[in-house]
């Protein structure tokens, strides 16, 4: 363990929280910084993808966002209590920069580092400002943002760094695109770290449709909630579709490298890696997102011609199959996409965000 400064990350309990946070940790770690993870139960699932020299405490926390009534009236309780939890360690510890990437989750720390006055900055993932950062924008040095522009009062102090993607995808970064064509043709679907029942419920049967001829070709890697993942597995099998159905692909990267084309929700961590990969996708805004922020996040891949963008009111099988008909079907169309797709990318995004860092801990020094 280095005895290098100390960074804290706050990140809530979703992979579009987590996932740039590890990048952060991953290049952190290797400029020398000691590095520790606050978060909640929800977010210690997602743990094992970082480092094993990140120290990773979980904090009480909760969200109004779910649960009955008893479980919305203890959440301030619990969120006092990690705020509390969070100060004691941090008048301890005494981090050099705390950084928040949203979730209920990075509420303790962050009112901590405020109440301690430690240099601190939030990252923004999505295209609109998510509640609790919403809370520390102004509380903050700056907010980095991973889509730009990102909605949100002129007041507030804002850089574009964009999304950090993990080494992972990093590894991957503009793989060369072999279009579509009369040999074996990948299909990648999924829904972000919670997936997506929509897709489980409408692309199996968009697959299907597709003409004989090309449908010989495909092979489905189709990310399913565990409630959803028998019936879809078995649609496929009884249609004679070659496919790969999980809860959870632990090498999307790899899967999304050698896809012809993606079907996503827009998340901000899925866009990104769509982007730095460089592959042709079909988007699905999640229809209940706050302040629909999943369609702002997914305008930058639409307007460079990169994606397909459907609204969940239009997201039918009928539709995605004649999207899926005209891209697959398009070997030069495709790969215009593809490489639309990675115009749009930001493969430095953990360096403009490891950059901006180091300058708050010198800032802080000086």
């Amino acid at each position: 363990m280095s005895d290098g400064p100390l960074l804290v990350l706050a990140a809530g309990g979703t992979g579009g929280h987590m996932f740039p946070a590890q990048a952060l940790a991953e290049d952190m770690l290797r400029q020398g910084w000691r590095v520790k993870l606050t978060t909640d139960v929800r977010g210690a699932r997602y743990v094992g993808g970082f480092p094993k020299d990140v120290q990773v405490e979980i904090l009480s926390s909760a969200t109004f966002a779910r649960g009955g009534l008893l479980a919305k009236l203890i959440v301030p309780v619990r969120i006092a209590l990690g705020t509390l939890g969070a100060t004691y360690k941090m008048m301890r510890d005494k981090p050099s920069v705390v950084v928040g990437f949203g979730g209920y989750p990075s509420i303790p720390a962050l009112i901590a580092a405020v109440v301690l006055r430690r240099p601190r900055m939030i990252h923004e993932q999505n295209g609109v400002l998510g509640r609790v950062n919403k809370l520390f924008a102004n509380r903050v040095t700056t907010v980095a943002c991973g889509t730009w522009p990102t909605q949100m009062d002129k007041n507030i102090k804002a850089q574009h760094t964009g999304n950090p993607v993990r080494a992972s995808v990093l590894e991957r970064q503009g793989a060369g695109y072999i279009e579509p064509g009369a040999y074996p043709m990948s299909i990648l679907v999924m829904g972000g770290s919670q997936g997506a029942r929509i897709l489980s419920d409408v692309v199996p049967q968009a697959i299907s449709d597709l003409p004989a001829e090309m449908l010989q070709y495909v092979r489905v890697h189709h990310q399913a909630r565990n409630e959803d993942g028998t019936r879809v597995a078995e649609f496929y099998a009884n249609q004679g579709i070659r496919a790969d159905v999980k809860p959870f692909f632990d090498n999307v990267p790899q899967l999304m490298s050698e896809c012809q084309i993606v079907i996503s929700r827009a998340g901000a961590s899925s866009v990104a890696d769509i982007a730095v990969i460089g592959r042709p996708s079909i988007l699905v805004p999640f229809a209940a997102a706050t302040n629909d922020h999943q369609t702002a996040n997914a305008q930058g891949l639409v307007k460079a011609g990169g994606a397909i963008l459907i609204p969940e009111n239009l997201f039918t099988a009928a539709a995605v199959s004649e999207q899926l008909k005209t891209v697959l079907g398009n070997p030069n169309a495709a790969k215009l996409m593809a490489q639309a797709a990675l115009s749009c990318g930001l493969p430095d995004a953990t360096v403009r965000l490891a950059n901006l860092v180091t300058a708050l801990a010198q800032k802080d020094a000086s």
